[in-house]
C-alpha cells in the first residue's frame, strides 16, 4: 500500500481518467471493481444526467468512485452541490482554481484531487488543501496544459514541489509506464486511452476502432489559441490547424469549433468532422477489450517490469 491507495480505500494505484463521453458509470464501474479507482466523468453531462449516473452505479453495488468535475463547465457549481448531497466520496477537480471549492468539499467529508500542467499550480493546489495532485503531461489527450511539459518532466517537477501524493498522467498505457513514473515520484497513475477504448467505454464503436487503429503521430495538440486540446487528426483537426496556420482569431476558432464537436465525434461517431479527444498512448493500444483484461495486463507488465529493472542491481 501507498498514500494513494489508502487515500482512496483502493487495491492498484490506478485511477480511471473522467474522460468526456466515455467515462460513464459503466466505465467508473468496472475499474472501481477491478481494484481501481472509477471515475464519472461529468464534464460531459447536464445535472440530472450525472445524478443518473450516481444511482446506477451505487445500483451496481459499487460505492467507492469518484467524479470528475471540470471547474470551467457552466455546471460546475451545481455539480459540486451534487456531489455534496449525494455523498460522493471522491472528487477530481480540473481546469480552474482548486481555491474555489476545495474547503467546501473537504469540509462534507469528500477526498479532493486536482489536476495541474505545472509545478506551479501543483503548489498552489496543495496550499488550498487538496489531498493530491494529478500532474498531467503533454500526452494527454482532451484538454491539454499550455506548458506543453512531457510527463516524464513534469512529474519530477511537481514530486520536488509538493508535500502531498502525485499522480501522474499522460501517455501512461503499460505496466512498464506504470514503473517508470513511480521512480519519478508518483505514487499512483490516472489512465485515460486505454480506458477510453475499453468494452465499458460509453464511447462510440467508431471511436473506438479509430483509437485502436491509431498510430505513432496520428494525434495533436490544436486549438492553442482558446484551449488547447489533444485529439485525432481528421477533416475538422486539418481545418482547425489551417485556420491557426493563417491566424485566425478566437472568435473565428469558437464559431469553427461550434457546440458538440466531442459528442458528435466520440460520442456519436462522426469520424470526420467531429473533435476526437485522444492521447499519444493510442498508438499503444491495439484492441477493445474489458476493463478487468486491462487490468490484469497492467499489473502482469508492472510485475515483470519491476522484476527486470531490481535485477540490475
Amino acid at each position: 500500500m501507498n498514500r494513494i491507495t489508502k487515500l482512496f480505500n483502493i487495491t492498484y494505484p490506478v485511477v480511471q481518467g473522467g474522460m468526456v463521453w466515455c467515462s460513464g458509470w459503466r466505465l467508473a464501474a468496472a475499474v472501481s471493481s477491478a481494484g481501481g479507482l472509477g471515475l464519472i466523468g461529468a464534464g460531459s453531462m447536464r445535472p440530472e444526467l450525472l445524478i443518473e449516473h450516481i444511482r446506477k452505479i451505487r445500483a451496481s453495488g459499487v460505492t467507492n468512485f469518484g467524479v470528475n468535475i471540470p471547474l470551467l463547465y457552466s455546471y460546475a457549481e451545481e455539480f459540486i452541490n451534487i456531489a455534496i448531497r449525494e455523498q460522493i466520496p471522491i472528487v477530481f477537480t480540473s481546469a480552474g482554481s482548486p481555491k474555489k471549492y476545495t474547503k467546501l468539499l473537504k469540509d462534507h467529508g469528500i477526498k479532493v484531487a486536482h489536476v495541474v500542467s505545472s509545478a506551479k499550480f501543483a503548489v498552489k493546489s496543495e496550499q488550498a488543501g487538496v489531498d493530491a495532485v494529478v500532474a498531467e503531461g503533454f500526452e494527454a489527450g482532451g484538454h491539454n496544459g499550455r506548458e506543453e511539459t512531457t510527463t516524464l518532466t513534469l512529474v519530477e517537477l511537481v514530486k520536488q514541489s509538493v508535500s502531498i501524493p502525485v499522480i501522474a498522467a499522460g501517455g501512461i498505457a503499460s505496466g512498464r509506464a506504470i514503473l517508470a513514473v513511480q521512480n519519478l515520484g508518483a505514487e499512483g497513475v490516472q489512465i485515460g486511452s486505454l480506458f477510453a477504448a475499453s468494452e465499458e467505454s460509453s464511447a462510440s464503436a467508431q471511436f473506438k476502432e479509430a483509437v485502436i487503429q491509431a498510430k505513432e503521430g496520428d494525434t495533436i495538440l490544436a486549438l492553442k489559441k482558446l484551449a488547447p486540446v489533444r485529439m485525432l487528426k481528421n477533416n475538422f483537426c486539418n481545418m482547425v490547424l489551417e485556420q491557426e496556420n493563417t491566424g485566425a482569431s478566437k472568435e473565428h476558432l469558437l464559431n469553427l469549433l461550434g457546440k458538440g464537436r466531442a459528442k458528435r465525434g466520440i460520442f456519436d461517431g462522426d469520424m470526420e468532422e467531429g473533435e476526437l479527444e485522444i492521447g499519444q498512448s493510442s498508438s499503444m493500444v491495439s484492441v477493445i477489450q474489458p476493463v478487468r483484461s486491462i487490468m490484469k495486463t497492467l499489473i502482469a507488465e508492472y510485475r515483470e517490469a519491476s522484476n527486470e529493472f531490481y535485477s540490475y542491481f
